[in-house]
């Protein structure tokens, strides 16, 4: 049987098992799910690890936490049909490299984590004959990649809400034009609201009769499956033992903590960069130790990362030693100077944005989009503090160009190819409701939902 078992980062509730944790997305004390203790991969491991497929490295790591719970031949299978895509890992300059998370069925890195969730869902319902509702709000890719990896999953209903204006075309038609269990709900608000009102849903007593689950990074279904690529990454591109350098474009920092959770695992890692765009709560709290959330949150042209508050520091603050709650509100101070030591994070303007898409196109004739050029960027702003050396260092690419067509074109001068997934998708009639950031009217709908 697997020893690992997952508490509450609130403290208040009873761990559970790996099943439990991803079922119920959320702990009933409004905290998340993370791991007592951690796994370990060994050196020799990792180093085997260059020579596997994707898909067999994320067998191979996932496999670690599901001992008891899957069968290693049923995990293998599912591994190996989640991951029928490439993982680029292109070279920018010396030992720089780009890893494009971009090539799965909706462009975006967030398909690494929904189609291995999709997958364990339908088993644990499945075996335990239940069915849940998944509630997930997005801000651009989340929606997307959760709505393709669940459609038509028996047993699950998903329900995504996003935020009207502030997600482009293609992220929208991606999951507006799904049908039969997908509903996709535009809220007149914030990502923040969004993401608000599903919490509030969790916890809310009126709502106990549904089984309510998340596919947000709230989820530690979402975490474990993106630790993989940072491990196949450096499995490629640093020697046996060599620590590694990577970049990580940060919203709701449930990306970056899939670098932590390698980390942890024993992966060697000489720095984390965590670059933001305009909502800069994070590199203000590693600066000073006083956390403030950004309320509302701040438009930017990397629009999946307009978080105000990002719900994953309440984990990146367990694994240093502190406690945050769901309100961001800290308890418990993390040790900071063990924090600053692994991890470094900058706010990459619009301005800087848009120039790292320009500078990259004209230096390395390397297509970025808006959330890569801040990981570009910050890898800069980390570089011109610590020297990279001879060191491998990883720019991580979160989604597709072709899914910011018209602000890359306004910068390059041309629109970037669409893949074909995307190309279908954006000709289809798109068919969502529509409401205020009004958590009453979010009940009521749920309510009459579930009928």
């Amino acid at each position: 049987m697997s020893g690992i078992l997952f508490h509450s980062t609130n403290r208040q509730s009873p761990p559970v098992n790996l099943r439990e944790a991803l079922l119920q997305g959320q702990a009933p004390d409004r905290g998340l799910y993370f791991p007592e203790k951690f796994p370990q991969l060994s050196l020799d491991e990792i180093t085997a690890f260059a020579k596997l497929p994707y898909h067999e490295v994320a067998f191979r790591v996932l496999s670690k936490y599901t001992g008891g719970i899957i069968p290693d031949a049923d995990l293998a299978a599912m591994c190996r049909d989640a991951y029928n895509f490439s993982i680029p890992l292109e070279v920018i300059y010396d030992r720089v490299f780009l890893m494009r998370l971009d090539q799965g069925p909706t462009a975006s890195f967030k398909d690494f984590a929904a189609q291995m969730m999709a997958r364990l869902f339908g088993r644990f319902l499945r075996e335990d004959g239940r069915q849940v509702t998944i509630l997930t709000a997005t801000s651009g890719d989340t929606g997307s990649a959760v709505a393709h990896a669940f459609h038509k999953i028996p047993g699950v209903r998903v329900i995504v809400l996003f935020p009207i204006t502030e997600v482009s075309e293609s992220q929208r038609k991606l999951m507006t034009t799904l049908r039969d269990n997908v509903r996709t709900v535009a809220i007149d608000g914030k990502f923040d609201d969004c993401q608000a009102m599903v919490k509030q849903a969790f916890s809310d007593p009126a709502l106990k009769h549904i089984p309510l689950s998340s596919a947000n990074s709230i989820n530690i279904g979402r975490l474990l499956p993106q630790s993989v690529y940072y491990i196949y990454a450096a499995s490629r591109l640093a020697q046996p033992g060599e620590p590694i350098v990577f970049s990580i474009p940060s919203g709701n920092f449930g990306d970056m903590m899939g670098s932590v959770v390698a980390r942890q695992m024993g992966l060697p890692v000489r720095k984390i960069i965590a670059s933001v765009n305009d909502n800069d709560a994070f590199p203000k709290f590693l600066a000073s130790g006083v956390y403030q959330k950004i309320s509302p949150s701040r438009n930017s042209v990397s629009n999946a990362m307009n978080v105000g508050h990002a719900s994953n520091l309440a984990r990146l603050v367990a694994v240093y030693g502190g406690q945050m709650d769901e309100t961001g509100r800290i308890h418990q101070q993390p040790d900071l100077a063990a924090m600053r030591r692994d991890l470094f994070s900058t706010s990459v303007s619009d301005a800087r944005t848009v120039a790292g898409i320009r500078d990259f196109w004209s230096r390395f004739k390397l297509l970025l989009e808006p959330h890569g050029a801040v990981a570009w960027q910050g890898f800069l702003d980390w570089n011109a503090v610590e020297s990279l050396g001879d060191a491998p260092a990883v720019i991580v690419e979160t989604a597709n160009p072709a899914k910011f067509p018209e602000e890359v074109e306004k910068v390059v001068g041309w629109p970037p190819d669409v893949p074909e997934n995307m190309l279908a998708a954006l000709k289809l009639p798109e068919d969502f409701d529509r409401m205020g950031a009004d958590y009453g009217k979010f009940r009521e709908y749920l309510l009459k939902a579930h009928a």
